[in-house]
């Protein structure tokens, strides 16, 4: 399930903005949205690569998570939508991946038996 696109947003001058906040309305998102933020590693994950770019290797030593599990949480992430994906060339000529949260808060509030989910896109 696809949570954070890009949102876009065409002003009255017609130049185009980036939204830096979104309310996430639909139920059924904002419940795989939580899950995945129940995530302890998913959450670690994402404080980690919050301010800057971090390859795997990078995140389990700083983070001490197992190489296997920052893999499966960081495709969970990929896929959700919620880091940005960039790749650079070693000196020893080895595709190496870098990670960035795209998310840089979350507000959740419940009340009247509804659940409020605000998120803070982060500034690249």
């Amino acid at each position: 399930m696809c949570l954070l696109n890009d949102y876009i947003l065409k002003s009255p001058s017609n130049t185009m903005q980036v939204l830096n906040q979104l309310k996430i309305e639909e139920p059924e998102r904002k419940e795989f949205f939580l899950e995945i933020l129940s995530d302890k590693y998913c959450r670690l994950i994402l404080e980690a690569i919050m301010d800057t770019p971090k390859s795997v290797i990078e995140i389990s030593s700083e983070k001490t998570i197992p190489l296997s599990t920052v893999y499966r949480r960081i495709q969970l992430l990929h896929d959700s939508k919620m880091i940005r994906t960039s790749g650079v060339i070693t000196d020893e000529g080895k595709r190496l991946f870098l990670y960035k949260s795209k998310i840089k808060e979350v507000n959740t509030s419940f009340h009247d038996g509804k659940i409020d989910v605000d998120v803070v896109f982060n500034k690249n």
